[in-house]
């Protein structure tokens, strides 16, 4: 849950800090305060997209933190721990806007990507925004709906994916008919290409080694007359620089006999007679194992000639033609599986043997979830003044598969029993469809698992009983996960476990927004304020008093 927001130099927010607490909780003020603004902003951490306009005036740099606790099974929890971003505590986000338009992102104290935070934030937060019934006419908006209350958001990609695969192994197949004439001609020159890679069978390490090779052979007599030499000189010779060198250890040893300081200089010199020693053993070997085969120089000139002649035919370098080897051999196989039509004719069969099986499972799924929607929503219509209204979801199967399924989906209302169902954007009135998308997202956010849920004025068009309702549904919520709420009913205000009050001040030249937490009295005048405007009496403050004690009664704050 979302227990601290700070924001900086935020749209008219200068400086805010605020903590919340589990349960119901409402945002109020006046019309331009700013209420939406702090939801605005909780959004852009989460991942939102952020615009220059954003920024306070004359400031160059926003910034965005919040603090969430999370429960210890929390899935969340495993997620930051494959991304390399989990911590025991609670979980901390960051973000820097500045007026450039540069944006920085921080999880845990780490860098992190918006995709990670937008991520994050859809396991963190679900906000329903004010204008969320507007899209609920949309097909698409509809599936996916019934998707999510189903639980089933997996499935419907899998079934997405499984669609494409068939579209990719369908349009494979086509093209293997369309292009065969031209394949087989890339075919047969590619499998002459093969064939003579395979049988010249060049070696990965082969032309460096070849190069070597040559290059000592080429060189044989002139290694071996310096390696001669070097022996000579070393060891073998009268006079070899090892004989003399002994010599000269052997009148140093004597002479510290007299001055105990030369055994260091005789250590260092007999360690110099040990390794001339070495060295001319070694060149004595070297000497030995020399081999001088003019016939071997020409097989390995021959072999380098011939793998010269295949590079050059084919545009690359010698040491090139394993790869181009490889690379021929998997195009050849590519090309004989594009050319094959059986198995082309095979492979769309099984594709779309595959996307029928995962489908099949999404509609039946799907056939279960509306009807159980469909129930949860007519029944909380009924407390929305719509008691005499019916809510339905109608499968009905499509002319052709679709990456959404075999089935498309459709909302359908009656607002009167005499009403036949009809499709809700031409039966229901603006009004109702507020109300309708209300209790769409009351019914979505009970089966819900994101632990935050967060309204924004969505009981726009409603009062009276139905915005009591809604104030009591809130709360019911609220005694399981944490609800925010921005609101100007005061009957939905008054139902809260904790209520802030944003106001603007400032003058012409400078406006900031503030929040206030509101307890007590203070909290009476904010309701009193919420009914009766401006001109507060002594009866509007009587009616809020009555209203909070009425409503702060009814359900417990949860645990």
């Amino acid at each position: 849950m979302l227990r601290l927001l700070s924001i900086r130099n935020f749209a008219v927010v200068e400086a805010l800090e605020v903590e919340f607490e589990p349960g119901f909780t409402v945002l109020t003020g006046e019309t331009g305060a700013g209420k939406s603004i702090l939801l605005d902003a909780l959004s852009l951490l989460l991942g939102g997209r952020f615009e220059t306009r954003q920024l306070r005036p004359g400031s160059e740099r926003a910034e965005i933190a919040a603090e969430f606790d999370l429960g210890k099974g929390s899935a969340l929890r495993a997620w930051l721990a494959e991304q390399d971003i989990g911590d025991e505590g609670p979980l901390l986000l960051r973000r820097t806007l500045d007026a450039q338009g540069r944006s920085r992102a921080w999880i845990n104290g780490r860098p992190a990507t918006l995709a990670q935070l937008e991520a994050a934030g859809a396991g963190l937060v679900d906000l329903h925004g004010q204008h969320a019934h507007e899209s609920l006419g949309r097909p698409e908006t509809q599936r996916q709906l019934v998707d999510a209350f189903g639980g089933f958001a997996a499935l419907a990609r899998e079934v997405s994916s499984a669609w494409r695969a068939w579209r990719d192994a369908v349009e494979r197949r086509e093209r293997g008919a369309r292009d065969s004439a031209i394949w087989a001609a890339e075919r047969d020159a590619l499998a002459a290409r093969a064939a003579e890679l395979s049988a010249l069978g060049v070696a990965a390490t082969e032309w460096q080694e070849l190069n070597t090779a040559q290059s000592r052979l080429a060189n044989a007599a002139d290694l071996l007359e310096a390696a001669d030499a070097g022996a000579s000189e070393l060891i073998e010779s009268d006079g070899a620089l090892s004989a003399r060198l002994a010599a000269l250890i052997q009148r140093l040893r004597r002479a510290t006999t007299h001055d105990k300081s030369l055994e260091e200089i005789v250590a260092l010199a007999e360690e110099a007679l040990v390794r001339l020693d070495e060295a001319g053993r070694a060149l004595r070997g070297y000497r030995e194992r020399l081999d001088l085969d003019p016939a071997e120089l020409a097989r390995i000139e021959e072999r380098i000639a011939a793998i010269h002649a295949v590079a050059r035919k084919h545009r690359v370098t010698p040491d090139g033609l394993p790869a181009l080897a490889l690379e021929t051999g998997a195009k050849l196989a590519a090309l004989v599986a594009n050319a094959d039509t059986e198995m082309l004719a095979r492979a769309e069969r099984d594709a779309r043997a595959a996307y029928q099986h995962v489908a099949g499972e999404l509609t039946a799924k799907r056939k279960f979830a509306a009807a159980e929607f469909a129930h949860r929503v007519s029944a909380t219509m009924k407390g929305l003044a719509m008691g005499s209204g019916r809510f339905d979801v109608t499968l009905a199967p499509v002319a052709e598969p679709a990456s959404f399924g075999m089935e498309s989906l459709e909302f359908k209302v009656a607002t009167h029993p005499r009403q036949p169902l009809g499709p809700i954007a031409r039966v229901a009135s603006g009004g109702e469809l507020s109300r309708l998308a209300l209790a769409i997202q009351v019914v979505l956010a009970d089966v819900g698992q994101v632990p935050t849920l967060i309204f924004d004025e969505v009981d726009v068009g409603i009062g009276g009983a139905v915005a009591a309702t809604v104030g009591r549904l809130l709360k019911e919520l609220g005694a399981r996960r944490q609800v925010l709420c921005v609101t100007h009913l005061p009957q939905v205000a008054a139902c809260a476990d904790g209520h802030f009050q944003v106001i603007k001040r400032g003058n012409a030249e400078s406006v900031a927004t503030e929040l206030a937490r509101l307890d007590g009295q203070p909290r009476v005048e904010e309701l009193a304020r919420m009914l009766g405007g401006h001109q507060i009496t002594a009866k509007t403050r009587a009616h809020a008093k009555e209203l909070l004690a009425q409503n702060q009664g009814r359900t417990s704050r949860p645990r």
